[in-house]
């Protein structure tokens, strides 16, 4: 079964408490990103890693604090969850990457949904996924989008519920009993690294 692995905004303007959109406790799940990402590494699975990557006046930030402006530290990645032979995937429309000879995709985006790049999908179509493993910030809003949009290709999506943080805990159980009832599959790192 084709894998791929689907690492949301694991960014340092999320994961740090000194984070400009800081999610509390999302700090301690760094270690899991890491291990999640090198074990997809190990096994030849390609990480797609969603990023924000906003410019500096983003209508994003009229509803949200200002978070992760492409170049400053905030929109970086942990260090331990960068692969070597790592490409960027823009959003700049008719941007490509060649499926293959990469072990992970940097997905630019500009709000929540990473299928509003607008080549995500060409992405997808490449990858030929059959499942896909999804972990990172924030459970009710990035983590929603992606988890609830790969469904809809069809494949098995699994979200790794140790590996992911809500800003709210009520929202996040609806989420996930929204993501159950659709089909997919709530697993732990414990399972996914036993593979």
């Amino acid at each position: 079964m084709k894998t791929v692995f689907v690492d949301v905004d694991t960014q340092w303007d999320f994961l740090s408490p000194s984070g400009a959109l800081s999610v509390p406790g999302a700090a301690q799940l760094v270690p899991l990103f890491v291990e999640l990402n090198r074990f997809a590494a190990a096994q030849g699975f390609p990480v797609v890693s969603t990023t924000d990557a906003h410019g500096e006046n983003d209508p994003e930030f009229r509803q949200w604090p200002a978070h992760c402006v492409a170049g400053t530290l905030g929109q970086q990645k942990p260090a331990g969850t960068l692969l070597d032979g790592r490409v960027t995937l823009s959003s700049t429309p008719g941007a490509r990457v060649v499926a293959g000879g990469w072990k992970q995709v940097l997905v630019e985006k500009q709000e929540l949904d990473c299928f509003s790049n607008p080549n995500f999908g060409a992405l997808l179509g490449d990858l030929s996924a059959e499942r896909f493993v999804v972990y990172g910030v924030v459970t009710e809003y990035c983590v929603r989008c992606a988890a609830l949009g790969l469904l809809k290709t069809g494949a098995r999506v699994e979200l790794v519920t140790d590996a992911i943080q809500s800003l709210d805990d009520q929202a996040a159980a609806r989420m996930l009993a929204e993501f159950s009832a659709s089909g997919g599959v709530l697993t732990d790192t414990a399972r996914v690294l036993s593979v």
